[in-house]
């Protein structure tokens, strides 16, 4: 995740990208954050001053996951930001007073490379050290919890360029750990 935290519009929201990376088989890239709490996320980052959202897209793309434009094609997005509030405690501390959280456009994008292009240790500051493959819906869940609402908007927008029904409860995703990954910390 880049860009500064002075990039926010008149209501306190950085502007954002959110990655939904999925295979062949339906199932969605799921990446555990670097610091050790065990917590897992979709890609995601900040889009910088006189950056396109497609340009911030294929350069947290690359710094995030270690993919470029050439091994994914672009499904759907959004079609408006989805925002979520940050509280307090989450906030970095080099944030603006001002800052509030985050308004994002999600894109839904098919891995065309195989599962060994995907490198979590390829940016200057890595956000992930492991990732694996989960069903679908698996994320709504498992998501930290001021983050579900805009997950669940996001996957339920998107869904249709898969041809998935709209979220069933009570769903478990696949916990198998993607090859050239592991659910332990990997040095970056």
């Amino acid at each position: 995740m880049s860009g500064s935290s002075d990039n926010l519009d008149r209501n306190g929201f950085r502007p954002n990208v959110g990655i939904i990376i999925h295979n062949d088989e339906g199932q969605v890239l799921w990446g555990r954050r670097v610091g050790g709490f065990d917590a897992w996320q979709f890609p995601q980052g900040g889009i910088e001053r006189g950056e396109s959202i497609e340009e911030a897209l294929y350069r947290e793309l690359q710094e995030e996951v270690g993919l470029t434009d050439g091994d994914v094609e672009i499904r759907q997005r959004t079609k408006g930001w989805l925002h979520y509030r940050t509280p307090t405690g989450f906030r970095r501390r080099d944030s603006s007073p001002d800052f509030m959280g985050q308004k994002q456009k999600w894109f839904l994008l098919r891995l065309l490379a195989g599962d060994d292009a995907v490198r979590t240790d390829r940016g200057e500051s890595p956000e992930f050290d492991a990732w694996r493959w989960v069903s679908y819906w698996y994320p709504v869940g498992q998501v930290i919890a001021f983050k579900r609402g805009v997950y669940r908007r996001a996957l339920r927008e998107l869904a249709p360029a898969l041809c998935l029904v709209p979220e069933i409860r009570g769903t478990h995703g696949d916990r198998r750990t993607a090859p050239g990954a592991s659910d332990s910390t990997r040095n970056a």
